[in-house]
């Protein structure tokens, strides 16, 4: 039984099973719009992604280093992946940037937030613009969404 529900799993998440340099055992993925990165691969993207945002805000890595109180050299280690970022670290980075931890994710798996690229797109685009909303607007918003999923689940649409 617990076989058949990993494989249902398996199959609603789209999961490929795959291997990778940094994992002994085989994994599974979701296929992403250009195949299967490696964690590697993945890692530096969003080493790439960091430095663009902080180039995008102006901020020298001195800043930042200073900003997320580590020394130059180790937050630059960030940036070009000989270090890897945990999660804390990608939430702190996040904040003194101003911006999602998700602006800096998506660029690295945009095919987490759709099965194509212009879904992905489209996605990504309505979390930039609901993150600007003001609180009584966003309530609106919030409000109109749940009944279009009500909605949908109604008809069966997806």
């Amino acid at each position: 039984m617990m076989a058949e529900d990993l494989d249902n799993h398996i199959a609603e998440l789209e999961l490929v099973k795959t291997t990778d340099p940094d994992n002994e055992k085989p994994v599974y993925r979701r296929q992403g719009f250009d195949g299967i990165s490696t964690f590697d691969e993945l890692d530096n993207k969003l080493g790439e992604e960091l430095r663009r945002c902080r180039q995008k805000k102006g901020l020298s890595r001195a800043d930042m280093a200073t900003l997320v109180g580590l020394s130059e050299q180790v937050y630059g280690r960030y940036e070009r992946n000989s270090s890897k970022m945990t999660v804390s670290r990608l939430i702190h980075l996040s904040e003194v940037l101003g911006i999602s931890p998700l602006a800096m994710l998506y660029p690295t798996a945009p095919q987490l937030w759709g099965k194509t690229e212009m879904e992905a797109e489209a996605r990504i685009r309505i979390m930039g613009l609901l993150e600007n909303l003001p609180s009584d607007t966003m309530e609106s918003v919030v409000k109109l969404l749940e009944t279009v999923h009500v909605l949908q689940e109604k008809t069966g649409s997806s």
